[in-house]
């Protein structure tokens, strides 16, 4: 596999080595095959491009990811948790059906094998009794889409059986590329506070509450933020629950950031301003500009 490159590095290959023009199809198709260097066509639905890259070598893929993971059943059950949970170690344990010392130690092997990354949550809880859990990301989009949709299904799959795991990842494709989305927003604040600069980023979470953008600059400045993938446009009820979630958890954010896919009411534009800002894919696009082959990242995996 891959050393680890940011989701940011990752996608521009993708897009440069595939000639990719259109940004939602890009993501979409990026949160399947990213990482993994094969050459993707467009042309293909995603769904014919599944199976004749991913289905059809279920097998070869398998023994090489294998190899990895020592072919060890925990670490099988950890990798499946993270990828359908919510990516919150306890989370993930208990989906695996093992105790929290087998999960740990399957973790730190994880980790140190460069498939997971950890994240903790960027502010202290309300509650300073309460533990909070890391979370965990896959280092490439491919083996979260592997652990969540191939691998809990490779008995058919094995047997040339595709019936389940298809009608499995048509019920969940259409949140499926959320988290790039999520990720992609991070290096877009990044990219556009690079003046103060970004000295954290990473999100909020605790037992009951959950923030998905949360980061602070060189200025001690603090971001907020959060994300609506709905098809209707967000409402300034989403202003509002974000301030909510801020004020539950003492946290004064000198901005607020509110990412909808799908735009936003005219109520609510008439709130933007310098502590408010506003991003749709229209922002999200420029990551996708001046493609170069310094941005083709070689990869050594086997092409399919």
């Amino acid at each position: 596999m891959s050393k680890h490159q940011s989701t940011l590095e990752l996608f521009r290959s993708f897009c440069f080595q595939n000639g990719a023009t259109d940004f939602e199809q890009a993501v979409e198709y990026f949160s399947v095959f990213g990482g993994m260097g094969w050459k993707v066509d467009f042309s293909k639905s995603l769904e014919e491009l599944i199976e004749e890259k991913v289905l059809n070598n279920y097998r070869y893929i398998h023994a090489d990811i294998a190899k990895i993971t020592q072919s060890d059943k925990i670490h099988h059950g950890v990798l499946t948790g993270i990828a359908t949970g919510d990516g919150r170690e306890h989370t993930a344990f208990k989906r695996a059906n093992i105790s929290r010392s087998e999960g740990e130690e399957s973790i730190d092997f994880l980790v140190e094998n460069n498939l997971l990354i950890r994240e903790s949550s960027q502010a202290q809880p309300v509650n300073e009794r309460e533990v909070v859990s890391d979370k965990y990301s896959f280092s490439l989009p491919f083996l979260r889409f592997w652990f969540s949709s191939i691998s809990p299904y490779y008995k058919g799959i094995r047997e040339g059986d595709y019936s389940e795991m298809k009608k499995q990842f048509e019920n969940r494709k259409s949140h499926f590329s959320e988290l790039t989305y999520t990720q992609l927003l991070r290096a877009l604040v990044i990219k556009n506070f690079s003046e103060d600069g970004i000295e954290k980023m990473g999100a909020y979470w605790d037992k009951s509450t959950e923030i998905e953008l949360l980061a602070k600059t060189r200025s001690s400045k603090i971001i907020a933020g959060s994300c609506k993938f709905s098809k209707a446009k967000a409402k300034k009820s989403e202003l509002n629950r974000l301030k909510e979630l801020c004020a539950k958890t003492e946290l004064e954010p000198d901005i607020l950031l509110l990412f909808s896919k799908n735009g936003f009411s005219n109520e609510l534009k008439k709130e933007k301003s310098a502590t408010l800002k506003l991003y749709t894919l229209k922002n999200l696009k420029v990551l996708m500009d001046d493609l170069s082959k310094n941005d083709l990242i070689i990869s050594t995996n086997k092409k399919y």
